[in-house]
């Protein structure tokens, strides 16, 4: 698609200079079809005064502007015109939002797709996201070449996440979802969402799972010698044995005992990381964490900056 410049005369309207086409959208609000009532268009005044999505504010106001945000287009506090950074590319879940402008080619093809699904996630009222690209660039040039192709399977060129494997911060986040994972489904009489608390009848049965992780993790890097990675195999197994006794214990003292809250009032085994019930459960039932995604996995940090003389800087 070719883009070409506008011409640049102007028409003014009501004290205000206008282009001959903005002046053609403005009366678009004014067609209708033979015998229609409303036409498909409304005129609105859209608040040209933009608010920030962008580390250069503080968090407060970033919350404060995602909340006017979701303001429906007849509330006074609502905000029409916002100027983001790639911060918008999780956590802004609004349907009200429809148009963007990407101005040129994110570094990664993730953060793009990421930030442009943020318009249009109203199946009934489809967004359009317009990309500017710098002519100046080779990376924004060849994405532009290329354009329909690319994008009929940007997929495809997602970047690849890199994790350590069984790395101790990885084992802490994931190792309770695994080990609950492989006992539900390698036992069938376990499967069911109600059957958590049935371990106390097939923990011996459920040694495999500790074997098969501890196996998984010996084998997963080529590079460790013997003796390191029997050691951290042996590290998993422990781990994963001590998991299981503590459900054990859970499902023993509670008598009932489900996966998740998924149906009728017995207690949740597993709970989200930053699940605020977390806290009130006994050390045993703290161990069984596990995301549902991979954005919630931290709490809040506060982060108070002293100066040299040790007083505590301001916001």
């Amino acid at each position: 698609m070719k883009v070409h410049r506008c011409a640049s005369t102007h028409i003014r309207k009501n004290g205000k200079q206008r282009g001959k086409h903005s002046l053609h959208l403005y009366g678009y609000g004014a067609r209708k079809r033979e015998n229609e009532v409303s036409g498909l268009f409304a005129n609105r005044k859209i608040d040209d005064e933009p608010c920030e999505l962008t580390s250069r504010v503080s968090t407060s106001k970033v919350a404060e502007t995602k909340r006017r945000l979701q303001q429906p287009f007849h509330e006074s506090e609502r905000v029409d015109v916002v100027l983001a950074t790639n911060m918008i590319s999780v956590g802004l879940d609004i349907t009200r939002l429809g148009l963007m402008v990407v101005l040129g080619q994110p570094k990664t093809a993730s953060e793009y797709i990421q930030a442009t699904s943020r318009v249009g996630r109203d199946e009934n009222k489809p967004g359009l996201v317009v990309t500017l690209l710098n002519i100046h660039r080779p990376r924004d040039r060849s994405h532009y070449e290329r354009f329909q192709i690319w994008h009929a399977a940007f997929y495809r060129d997602v970047e690849a996440t890199s994790v350590t494997p069984f790395s101790p911060r990885a084992v802490d986040r994931g190792i309770a979802g695994i080990t609950v994972a492989l006992a539900r489904l390698g036992n069938q009489n376990m499967t069911a969402p109600i059957r958590a608390a049935d371990i106390t009848q097939h923990r011996q049965q459920l040694d495999i799972v500790a074997d098969i992780i501890a196996q998984r993790a010996e084998m997963h890097d080529a590079e460790l010698d013997k003796a390191a990675a029997q050691n951290l195999s042996c590290q998993i197994r422990s781990r994963v044995t001590d998991l299981l006794n503590a459900w054990e214990l859970i499902a023993t003292e509670k008598g009932q005992l489900q996966y998740q809250q998924e149906v009728g009032s017995a207690p949740p085994l597993l709970y989200n990381f930053l699940d605020p019930e977390l806290k009130n459960q006994k050390p045993e039932a703290q161990k069984f964490k596990a995301q549902r995604s991979l954005r919630d996995v931290e709490p809040v940090v506060n982060l108070w900056v002293v100066n040299p003389n040790n007083i505590e800087e301001e916001e």
